[in-house]
């Protein structure tokens, strides 16, 4: 075998070992972008004061999108200190910044699928026009090349019927022409507290967002969305923590690459930063968000295609799943999809004889045949799995 055969099997030797871990970060085309280490999944907070950023740290968030009136110089300083990383309009303070790191990308103006307001008791006008968002991408894009735009839209990307976009309710088709206005695009609907029936409580209005977004969006953008986490203007209800950690792995498992927690309370009384002061939500959004960072290399490595199928015990219950391959390990992360129980049956391809299957963090394993295994899920239930 001459040296140069030698070399041509070493370099296919370490693909095969080293493929099914590689995946380039999406943020590497930015100089100036979100962290390329494979450790960071981007969990951010939206519109928040800085002077809290040290609490939100303490419970795994490591963004702030959004900054009143800011970006402004001790908007900046404050958040630097804390080690926290931005998302912010691009004024003169943000472009005076451009140098910074605390800064990772820039934003629009948020929901301009929704109708705009005409100033106080003047009502509503029509949804700015896609083209204006993409118009204004550009110029953004020209200002600074070196990060990503992040662009969030309404509850109609996942509701049709949102009639906040008053003479464009129902039309979908609008968000493919709005997402070219972007590099990162995200949305929020928050079924919990929602006031229509037709949402209200159907948790999965937040995956069929992200599977819609996805669908939208080309191969070089990046989807993320909006978590609910307190009554917002709901007098009545919110979210329970395990509908929260739900709707976070949901979105995970449909393509989400990103997370924006919205923490603002209007009902009862207003709460800029209710999570900080609900102790049960922010102990469960804390662990949620230690357990994302501590599967980050996993979740940012290729999703894995065809390798694992799950049925459910009962058609009316859908089992969501995604399944990753990292060190040699094959993960699958499962989402009950609905409020009711039922057992899933996994079936993992090309695998023969007994293994055991680690439910991750949950103090159990299964077993599994031929690569076969089952689960017991109650509504709205999230079990992430490790076989080795």
């Amino acid at each position: 075998m001459t040296c140069k055969t030698c070399f041509i099997v070493l370099v296919c030797l370490i693909s095969a070992v080293v493929e099914p871990n590689v995946s380039a970060s999406p943020y590497a085309k930015w100089e100036n972008g979100p962290p390329t280490d494979e450790h960071f999944f981007p969990i951010a907070v939206w519109l928040q004061s800085p002077r809290n950023a040290e609490k939100y740290r303490q419970a795994g968030i490591n963004t702030y999108v959004g900054l009143w009136r800011g970006p402004t110089e001790t908007q900046l300083a404050d958040l630097k200190a804390a080690g926290m990383k931005v998302i912010c309009h691009q004024n003169e303070a943000g472009l005076q910044h451009a140098k910074d790191p605390t800064i990772i990308a820039w934003m629009h103006g948020d929901e301009p699928d929704n109708a705009q307001s005409l100033g106080k008791g003047k009502g509503y006008g029509p949804p700015i026009l896609p083209q204006k968002t993409i118009d204004d991408f550009h110029k953004l894009q020209r200002n600074d090349p070196t990060r990503p735009v992040l662009l969030n839209l309404g509850q109609g990307v996942a509701w049709d019927g949102w009639h906040g976009r008053g003479v464009r309710t129902n039309h979908p088709e609008d968000y493919a022409e709005y997402v070219k206005g972007c590099d990162i695009a995200s949305f929020d609907i928050y079924p919990a507290v929602h006031s229509k029936p037709q949402v209200a409580g159907n948790l999965w209005y937040v995956a069929k967002g992200v599977e819609r977004l996805v669908g939208w969006t080309s191969d070089n953008q990046i989807v993320w969305n909006c978590i609910e986490c307190t009554q917002i203007n709901n007098p009545e209800t919110k979210a329970t923590p395990h509908q929260v950690r739900c709707e976070v792995w949901m979105s995970i498992i449909h393509g989400s690459m990103g997370l924006i927690y919205f923490v603002h309370e209007w009902q009862p009384t207003f709460n800029e930063a209710a999570l900080l002061s609900d102790p049960a939500m922010l102990a469960v959004v804390t662990a949620t968000n230690n357990q994302i960072i501590g599967l980050a290399p996993v979740l940012n490595s290729p999703t894995v295609e065809d390798k694992v199928g799950v049925l459910s015990d009962n058609n009316a219950i859908p089992i969501a799943i995604m399944t990753k391959k990292y060190n040699s390990a094959t993960y699958v992360f499962a989402v009950n999809m609905r409020g009711e129980p039922a057992t899933a049956t996994f079936t993992l391809k090309d695998i023969e004889g007994t293994r055991t299957v680690e439910v991750i963090d949950e103090n159990r394993s299964l077993p599994s045949k031929d690569g076969v295994y089952q689960d017991r899920f109650s509504g709205w239930d999230v079990h992430l799995y490790r076989m080795k």
